[in-house]
């Protein structure tokens, strides 16, 4: 059931990306309320796993790939929409860039039996880019609060960068730190 939940996020992104594309007056709106949908799986799923037993590496693989692919699908589109403009463009480059890069400390340390666990500043991170995201969302022209909201959405924004950024650097010195011990026991 919570891997069901975990799929649907990432099925979810394909409605999610059409309305925000649609060129109509309820697209926007739309927009977020189906990335609203999709970011309560986030929490929704973990709670559920937990509570049924159904903890798996199935769902702890999918899990932080649906979010990373939601928040990715988001930030892109949130761009390409100057919603996200000018150095705005650098908070999201931010927090993608940090998830490839983890992405590559997570696979170099899989191959050595390590792993990066995820730290409860890494969920608030999270937390943050879907909020910012959110409000990002309802403060586009023809969202539901509008431009007004916009300074307020990228301040969140880059509350989000700066969380990403510090969760990252924690990660990558930790699998610094394990790769390094590793290369130096194989001497």
């Amino acid at each position: 059931m919570a891997n069901f939940i975990t799929l649907s996020r990432i099925a979810l992104i394909i409605p999610f990306i059409a309305a925000f594309l649609s060129d109509t007056s309820w697209g926007m709106t739309a927009a977020l309320v189906i990335f609203a949908l999709a970011s309560v799986t986030d929490f929704l799923d973990g709670w559920v796993a937990r509570a049924r037993g159904e903890v798996s590496a199935l769902g702890a693989a999918l899990d932080p790939l649906a979010d990373k692919l939601l928040v990715a699908a988001a930030l892109l589109l949130l761009v390409h929409d100057d919603v996200i403009k000018g150095f705005g463009v650098i908070a999201a480059l931010i927090i993608l860039l940090r998830e490839v890069a983890l992405m590559g400390f997570r696979e170099a340390m899989v191959q050595f039996g390590g792993v990066l666990p995820v730290t409860s500043l890494a969920k608030w991170k999270t937390t943050a880019q879907l909020i910012a995201i959110a409000a990002l969302i309802a403060a586009a022209s023809d969202g539901l609060i509008g431009e007004a909201a916009l300074a307020p959405a990228n301040g969140l924004l880059w509350l989000a960068a700066f969380l990403t950024f510090w969760t990252g650097a924690d990660y990558a010195w930790s699998a610094a730190q394990y790769l390094r011990k590793r290369d130096k026991s194989d001497c």
